[in-house]
């Protein structure tokens, strides 16, 4: 609570050095996508500080029994939940992360070693700052947190070799950031990946409602992992969902199929690579499928594995995507925006994991923990 108090507190300092950041970022012409990312204002600020409160109010994971059994002779056996260690996060423009990340390995026991992106190294270092002395006035050790200031490339590669000080690697970032990692790491990791994430509206679905949805998993933040890049429309409501979504997604520019440009000639062509991308801007793609078999196989060849969403009336089409569509979440009427450590009651997380060991889906405290086995005898000796 220290922490969330001094933050809010100290709000002014951290505008300014993000402030400092954003215009470096706008004379270099970075997109707006990044600089969105980058920038902060007294709303996300509040927002930080809210996460850190969310955090410090849950259930602390370590030392929890996960489960605990007695055996015929006599042994009690328990599943215990304990900190990872440290846990070394590397990341992009996020200055946010700072806050989540910190937030998240300190109240599960764990160290948090930060190392992010040039493009807001004065954001990174002030909040880090506020932080730990926050983290020291509560008792806690100054050192629960560091932040590396160094941003060169090569500092991310020795960052990512730290076998034996850094116990799990989480990357915050792009396309390059994985690749480097897959390419450099020795440490043990888990992989933050892309959000191609896609709306699947259904034969059945209701028109208003999924052109709710998809307005909002698009362009409420198009900037981020969550928000949707691809749409998915089965024939039958084809016709009368694009007709409607001229007015819905008029800022939205799509790329589509032979079929969806037929059925609305605005719409561009989308090449191979498009099914693939994850824009981040606002810029979809648009694909016309026969059957729920159909949509199902194009999302599965296509999607990163993040979050995939389908719009539907029909519980047997809701209950086959759930089960056949392979995603670390698969949401069934709603936005994908709602994939997020904050909206499923995490608090804040330390990520999104498209993999499937030893984390899937959004991190929060308990991710952040292994277990070890505790067993206790009363003199039992093997045979």
């Amino acid at each position: 609570m220290t922490a969330a108090d001094l933050l809010m507190q100290r709000t002014t300092d951290v505008l300014e050095a993000n402030r400092l950041d954003v215009e470096r970022a706008e004379r270099a012409d970075t997109s707006p996508t990044v600089v969105d990312r980058l920038r902060l204002d007294e709303h996300r600020v509040a927002g930080m500080a809210v996460g850190l409160r969310d955090v410090a109010a849950l259930a602390d994971p370590v030392g929890q029994v996960v489960e605990g059994w007695t055996r015929p002779n006599g042994l009690h056996i328990d599943k215990v939940r304990v900190p990872l260690g440290v846990v070394g996060i590397i990341y992009e423009n996020r200055p946010n992360v700072t806050s989540d990340a910190a937030a998240l390995c300190v109240k599960s026991g764990n160290a948090a070693f930060l190392r992010g992106s040039s493009a807001a190294i004065k954001s990174n270092i002030a909040i880090a700052s506020i932080l730990r002395s926050g983290f020291a006035a509560g008792g806690l050790p100054e050192d629960s947190l560091v932040l590396v200031e160094d941003t060169s490339r090569e500092s991310a590669v020795e960052f990512m070799r730290l076998r034996g000080v850094i116990d799990c690697l989480i990357p915050r970032g792009g396309a390059s950031l994985i690749a480097a990692i897959l390419e450099h790491a020795t440490v043990p990791y888990v992989i933050d990946g892309d959000g191609n994430c896609h709306v699947y509206v259904d034969a059945s679905a209701d028109l208003h409602m999924a052109l709710s949805i998809v307005r909002n998993a698009k362009t409420s933040r198009p900037s981020v992992c969550n928000a949707a890049e691809s749409l998915v429309l089965h024939a039958d409501i084809a016709e009368n969902f694009l007709a409607a979504s001229e007015h819905v997604l008029e800022d939205v520019e799509l790329v589509g199929d032979e079929a969806a440009r037929r059925l609305l000639p605005s719409i561009g062509v989308a090449e191979e690579a498009d099914w693939w991308r994850e824009y981040l801007d606002l810029k979809m793609s648009v694909a016309v499928v026969s059957s729920l078999d159909d949509a199902i196989a194009h999302v599965n060849r296509y999607g990163s594995g993040h979050s995939e969403a389908i719009v539907t009336a029909d519980l047997a089409a809701a209950q086959r995507f759930t089960r056949e569509v392979d995603a670390a979440a698969v949401v069934v009427n709603a936005s994908t925006r709602f994939v997020d450590g904050g909206e499923f009651g995490f608090g804040a997380e330390i990520g999104i994991s498209t993999q499937k060991l030893h984390a899937r889906g959004p991190m929060g405290l308990r991710e952040l923990t292994t277990t070890k086995y505790v067993v206790t005898g009363t003199g039992q000796i093997r045979s």
